[in-house]
């Protein structure tokens, strides 16, 4: 697992890492069962704080994407419930279709956006 933390971003480190385990497992490059590193070895490997991999880890658990096992550690386990994903999904798209509007972006541009998006997480 290659996992690149953007020290300049203004988005937190903790959400970074989250984010790209999350894109990791859309894109199938982590799959249900497959184990995470340890924090201490996370922390170590990507040059970071082990609180900020542990608050990491416990965001993925609290959200559903991750399990954590004693024997194991940090185990990919998407066991979030569907229509809740999906009455998520609703709810940020609501406000980004809204700015789109706003800047005239049409229905069938924000149809291909989201095809290629899929395209790129399917390839």
């Amino acid at each position: 697992m290659i996992i690149e933390i953007d020290f300049n971003s203004d988005e937190a480190i903790y959400l970074q890492l989250t984010n790209q385990i999350i894109m990791g497992i859309a894109s199938s490059r982590l799959r249900e069962g497959d184990s995470l590193p340890s924090v201490r070895a996370l922390a170590d490997t990507v040059g970071i704080n082990m609180h900020t991999v542990n608050k990491a880890y416990s965001l993925l658990r609290q959200e559903g994407y991750i399990t954590i096992d004693r024997r194991r550690g940090a185990v990919i386990a998407v066991d979030m419930d569907r229509l809740k994903a999906l009455q998520e999904m609703k709810d940020v798209l609501r406000l980004i279709v809204a700015r789109g509007l706003c800047k005239s972006v049409g229905r069938d541009e924000v149809h291909e956006l989201v095809d290629q998006i899929f395209d790129e997480y399917r390839e």
